[in-house]
């Protein structure tokens, strides 16, 4: 009889384990605060009757892409699509392939990495204007949609596609379900990120919001109408241009913001400056053994991509923003772990 007990409790606290792990929709989140933060303010914001209940129509979440939903370590995605464009540039224009950056470009794919740093921030918006323009939007989407599908990840020898972080997959998906619209708004190109954001993050291109080019409307010789991407910046959506961005294409702001660099400061600010509840969050990169460690916040190594300055840290401690530390709050990082 007590051997039937004990078979009995043994069951029970095996299935209400199984049942608690079923019921919960952060199941690669430690439970610590940052953890307990997202489900307070879900909450909090979808109970009717609490006092920072937010109506449907204005539970927007913004997040950041690189860095924030995916891997951006060595560099990133958007920027390895630019490079790797550099030789078919140079095959059509053989002058380009002698100037700087072109021929930096050159270096860095035959695998001088010391050429890498001597990309500047201007050498490499003028390598994304040659490489994201001069095509129709058709053309460009049908030539990133094949890159991508075939583009792997120099450490894990995975699409890039594969390295989204699992944790935020199943924030996205816990947001949409409790009735929050889920945006992205990254620096990245914007067309770029459209062509398979709905497919990787469930997140519709209408709901991409990124740097972006002009656009001129043109017809073919057959007379079938077209746009066609020229090279001049239309928004640059990074720092100020984020919160710019949003109002832009959004048109409300947000009530919960996720970044992991310097280049999301601005978005996190209007967030938490907006009337009523609002979370704003930081991804801290502090896990080396599973991904990278990065900062130089908190002591850890400087980068120049996806840069998490201690003034940074400091200021989202100062403002009660919730700091996401890698190591300590994701249970596993990505999906195949």
């Amino acid at each position: 009889m007590r051997l039937i007990s004990h078979f009995a409790l043994a069951f029970l606290a095996a299935f209400a384990t199984l049942a608690i792990a079923q019921n919960d929709p952060l199941p690669s989140w430690n439970n610590g605060p940052a953890k307990q933060s997202i489900v307070q303010f879900v909450n909090d914001t979808t109970t009717l009757g609490s006092p920072k209940f937010v109506t449907k129509g204005e539970r927007i979440a913004t997040f950041d892409q690189d860095g924030t939903l995916w891997v951006e370590h060595p560099l990133y995605s958007f920027v390895m699509y630019a490079l790797e464009q550099v030789p078919a540039l140079v095959k059509a224009k053989p002058e380009l392939g002698k100037v700087p950056p072109f021929s930096t470009a050159l270096e860095v794919l035959k695998g001088d990495h010391a050429a890498m740093d001597k990309l500047t921030m201007k050498d490499l918006e003028i390598i994304l204007a040659a490489t994201y323009s001069n095509r129709t939007v058709e053309q460009f989407n049908t030539e990133v949609t094949k890159w991508i599908a075939q583009a792997k990840d120099p450490r894990w020898k995975r699409p890039y596609t594969e390295l989204t972080y699992l944790p935020m997959q199943e924030l996205l998906a816990y947001l949409r379900a409790n009735g929050f619209k889920t945006f992205i708004v990254t620096g990245g190109g914007q067309d770029f990120v459209r062509t398979y954001s709905e497919r990787v993050y469930g997140i519709p291109p209408e709901q991409v919001v990124g740097t972006a080019g002009v656009v001129k409307y043109g017809y073919a010789k057959d007379g079938k109408p077209y746009l066609f991407k020229e090279p001049k910046l239309l928004l640059n959506d990074d720092f100020t241009g984020k919160p710019e961005g949003i109002h832009l294409m959004i048109g409300r702001r947000p009530i919960m913001a996720v970044g992991n660099s310097a280049g999301d400061r601005q978005m996190l600010e209007y967030t938490h400056a907006g009337n009523g509840a609002n979370l704003s969050m930081l991804v801290l990169h502090d896990d080396a053994k599973r991904e990278y460690a990065y900062g130089p916040a908190q002591g850890l190594p400087p980068t120049k991509v996806g840069t998490f300055t201690q003034g940074l840290y400091d200021q989202a401690k100062k403002q009660g923003w919730t700091v996401i530390s890698m190591k300590d709050d994701w249970r596993k990082i990505f999906a195949f772990d």
